[in-house]
């Protein structure tokens, strides 16, 4: 069953709008997303068609993004001896990139990757995660590391929290995500409008 999840950015003008479509089996979906955001240096709309795996792994990737001053393209595929694959248009690159997630930069989505394969809302845990940074307008990639750590799994309201930090010593944000492991409220990024289930993707 398709669902449709709608962000409000935090503490600014802003929306991310996202189609998912779960796989047949497992927790692979694929997703449709478009997102406006004003910032003081001019407004931005990005989108993209991301597809991840039943293992939780991000396969694929397209997404463009837009200012009145030009528009910018990106595809990113992951091949099965662990390299990434990047067009922006002027040419493919392959970089080594040691990591199986990807974040895009003011998206919720995309902060849910890590949480769900990882199954963080479901069992306690912490991890230090190399994750594919993408910036935006300007699409331009980077290799971070993140940690993630479980402050409380499911309750009765559905819900569970995951620390967020830029490395070890970096400061935590805590998020709040849905029994599927999908984002609710992120502090600094963005919360969900009428915090619509996203139980019809396995999580």
């Amino acid at each position: 069953m398709t669902t449709m999840l709608t962000w409000q950015a935090d503490g600014r003008p802003g929306l991310e709008g996202a189609r998912l479509l779960p796989a047949s089996a497992g927790g692979g979906f694929r997703a449709l997303s478009r997102m406006v955001l004003p910032t003081p240096e001019g407004d931005l709309t990005a989108s993209f068609s991301v597809t991840v795996g039943d293992d939780g792994t991000l396969a694929r990737l397209s997404l463009s993004s837009a200012t009145a001053e030009r528009e910018r393209h990106l595809t990113a595929n992951r091949t099965d001896d662990g390299f990434w694959m990047l067009d922006d248009g002027s040419g493919v690159t392959r970089r080594e990139f040691a990591a199986v997630d990807v974040d895009v930069a003011f998206s919720p989505l995309f902060a849910s990757l890590p949480i769900r394969r990882l199954d963080l809302h479901r069992e306690a845990g912490v991890f230090e995660v190399p994750v594919v940074q993408v910036s935006l307008p300007d699409l331009d990639v980077a290799l971070v590391t993140r940690r993630y750590r479980t402050v409380r799994t499911l309750t009765e309201d559905g819900t569970a929290v995951v620390a967020c930090s830029a490395g070890a010593d970096g400061p935590e944000v805590e998020i709040v995500v849905d029994e599927a492991g999908f984002v609710l409220s992120y502090p600094g990024v963005a919360s969900r409008l009428a915090h619509a289930p996203a139980s019809t993707v396995a999580g």
